[in-house]
């Protein structure tokens, strides 16, 4: 596998139990090692809470979808690759041949559905547009229609658009999925 240099999500193997350990160490090292925290962006181990008896009386606890697996969003680089896999208590990557080949990434309908489910922020669409740049309306009442951006709400994923309609400008409010650059 090439080198890619867009962030992808990967699944880890770990010795089951270290996960919090692994989680640690690896946003430990990516802090101390110059550089990699361009590289190495998040690190999840995927769980959810649920309601356990304990001593007659209920009580909310934390418990690990996947035992023995974290995941890690990262830019898949000979040195990002390195790092991960020599963390202590890390087996190796899911998707990984052995003999030095590069894993395949989780796809993204997989690792939304995991951090939804656990109530985390997703990035679905990455959009590059600045005020007064033109984008087209590709979805929704305004579709085929373009403007002029006017505000840009990249944590929310929304942004303003002015567009012209019955001859009198209007600011609308829309998601990145509903609209292209133009």
């Amino acid at each position: 596998m090439v080198e890619s240099f867009e962030k992808e999500w990967y699944a880890l193997q770990t010795y089951s139990g270290y996960e919090g350990k692994v989680k640690h160490d690896l946003e430990s090292r990516t802090q101390s090692i110059s550089g990699m925290e361009n590289y190495i962006f998040r690190v999840v181990i995927p769980s959810e809470k649920k309601m356990i008896e304990k001593d007659g009386k209920m009580k909310e606890e934390e418990q690990y979808i996947f035992p023995g697996y974290v995941l890690v969003e990262m830019i898949m680089t000979d040195e990002a690759w390195f790092v991960v896999r020599n963390t202590p208590n890390v087996t190796g990557f899911v998707g990984s041949h052995g003999a030095g080949t590069k894993p395949a990434p989780l796809l993204p309908e997989e690792v939304n559905s995991i951090l939804k489910s656990m109530g985390q922020f997703v990035r679905v669409y990455e959009l590059e547009v600045e005020v007064g740049d033109m984008v087209e309306i590709i979805d929704g009442a305004f579709s085929n229609m373009s403007g002029k951006v006017t505000e840009v709400n990249q944590e929310e994923e929304k942004l303003k658009v002015e567009i012209e309609m019955f001859g009198r400008e209007m600011a609308v409010e829309l998601d990145f999925p509903q609209v292209d650059t133009i």
